[in-house]
């Protein structure tokens, strides 16, 4: 159960601004409580909430999370939203979390925060192989240059064999 928790969780992180970030809509979700819950919890608590742990999308982004994700119910009332989208950081959603408490909000919290470590191992592990093959990639190339070093000399030796070769006249006995 804490797996299938823990890979919702992943599938609502995305990365904004170069950072990674969960939206206060999935969060509500998560949480089990109204998007505007959150949004509260930022408007009543702002000492919990500097500006490193959240943002507001800007139309752009909204417009852009719109299109790749349909983020708005076209019927009912209510629908559309009267104000930005809010991401939430990591530090975000964990402050957020001491602010909305339940059983619920604190086995996603968890679930949240082991999803963020899982998502930072992966990019280490995957800067290390980046680095690994750029370390592969200088060692081939050097390799090449001496390859190529190597059959410069040879083919040399073999025009001034050619050039040092004189024809014999006459016959062996």
């Amino acid at each position: 159960m804490d797996n299938e928790v823990i890979q919702i969780v992943q599938t609502k992180i995305y990365s904004i601004r170069d950072t990674k970030v969960m939206l206060d809509y999935d969060l509500a979700e998560l949480y089990g409580v109204e998007t505007k819950r959150v949004n509260e919890a930022v408007k009543n608590n702002p000492e919990k909430f500097p500006d490193d742990f959240w943002f507001e999308l800007n139309d752009e982004e909204e417009k852009l999370l719109r299109s790749k994700f349909s983020t708005l119910k076209s019927q009912g009332r209510g629908r559309h939203r009267k104000y930005p989208t809010k991401a939430f950081t990591e530090q975000g959603v964990y402050m957020l979390a001491t602010i909305l408490k339940s059983k619920t909000a604190t086995k996603v919290t968890v679930a949240i925060m082991r999803a963020f470590v899982k998502l930072r191992n992966f990019a280490l592990t995957y800067e290390n192989i980046v680095k690994k093959l750029n370390e592969l990639d200088v060692k081939v190339e050097n390799h090449d240059k001496v390859l190529k070093d190597i059959l410069n000399a040879l083919g040399e030796l073999l025009r001034e064999a050619k050039e040092n070769e004189t024809k014999k006249i006459g016959f062996r006995v």
